[in-house]
């Protein structure tokens, strides 16, 4: 008898392809929130590790300055006036970007044709974070003399002060009280509203937010633009009693309502980080991780540089 030897293979049933199949889609499913986890701490990771390189640039140009930049500087009060330069500008030379910061025209205005090379630059990676979204595009602002122009966008706005809902550190102008201003605030062309030095800060550097996140996925000619002075769009202000101004959503800031309608929401903080958390810069040159879940009037606190609060930062 002839023995027959064939060397072929079985194949797969149908049965079995399928459950291979469902076997990697289910380690697929367990796996992917794992990889999507650790990128978010590798973006919040460098995220963070901006903020504190602004913070070094921030020290450093008051080395040498005896001062901290000014938020922005206008010619005049809120809201119709031109611009010259916001404090991001100020400390590109301490950032590396001394190359672009010398193609600033400081005797022309923010929004003239003369800047437009500094203001549309990509500020990848000092002021964007990599966690926020699309912010390698150009876009107009929604309002201010520079709303006709593209801006380059970015994730950092300093943190002017605190607020009432009605008022503002942006506008130099402002009837709020002089102790509730911020490290970087806006000074005027046609008033004495100085910028701060680090003995100003009489509430204590480790308890004083100078810098912070801010974006949101709905309303991008709202978001944060890196070189545009006007207001809101490069500093931001805590408003007493508001937490909806930690809302990553503008259109549902603006919803929910509060003293001075939807302005609040312009000058908000929030991230697209994972829980709600939002990357600040202390003036000690520390950076924290705060939940949008915060007790307002903390932050608030931390906003202030005069106005002698007791803070528990157990309460972050």
């Amino acid at each position: 008898m002839r023995w027959v030897y064939s060397s072929a293979r079985r194949g797969f049933t149908l049965i079995e392809l399928l459950v291979v199949i469902a076997i990697i889609g289910l380690l697929m499913a367990l796996l992917l929130p794992a990889i999507q986890r650790v990128r978010e701490a590798a973006n919040r990771m460098r995220c963070s590790h901006n903020l504190k390189q602004i913070g070094i640039a921030l020290h450093n140009y008051h080395n040498d300055w005896n001062s901290f930049p000014p938020g922005g500087v206008t010619e005049g009060c809120c809201c119709g006036t031109q611009s010259g330069a916001t404090w991001t500008i100020y400390i590109l030379p301490y950032m590396e970007q001394d190359a672009l910061y010398k193609q600033y025209n400081f005797n022309a205005t923010n929004e003239s044709t003369a800047n437009r090379p500094v203001v549309q630059a990509l500020a990848k990676p000092h002021y964007t974070c990599p966690s926020d979204i699309e912010t390698d595009r150009l876009d107009f602002p929604e309002s201010g003399p520079g709303s006709g122009i593209q801006y380059r966008r970015g994730s950092y706005r300093a943190v002017s002060g605190g607020s009432n809902g009605n008022a503002w550190f942006d506008d130099c102008c402002n009837n709020l009280p002089r102790n509730w201003r911020g490290a970087l605030h806006s000074t005027c062309l046609q008033n004495n509203f100085t910028s701060e030095r680090l003995d100003d800060i009489q509430d204590g550097t480790s308890n004083t937010i100078i810098v912070g996140e801010y974006t949101n996925r709905d309303r991008p000619r709202r978001r944060t633009f890196w070189a545009y002075t006007y207001t809101s769009y490069n500093q931001s202000s805590i408003t007493q009693g508001q937490g909806r101004i930690l809302i990553n959503e503008y259109n549902r800031c603006a919803a929910i309502g509060g003293t001075g309608g939807d302005n609040p929401c312009k000058r908000g903080f929030a991230s697209m980080h994972a829980g709600g958390i939002i990357n600040f810069l202390f003036g000690d040159g520390r950076v924290l991780p705060i939940r949008n879940t915060v007790d307002i009037n903390l932050l608030f606190a931390l906003a202030t540089i005069q106005n002698g609060e007791m803070v528990n930062l157990g309460g972050l």
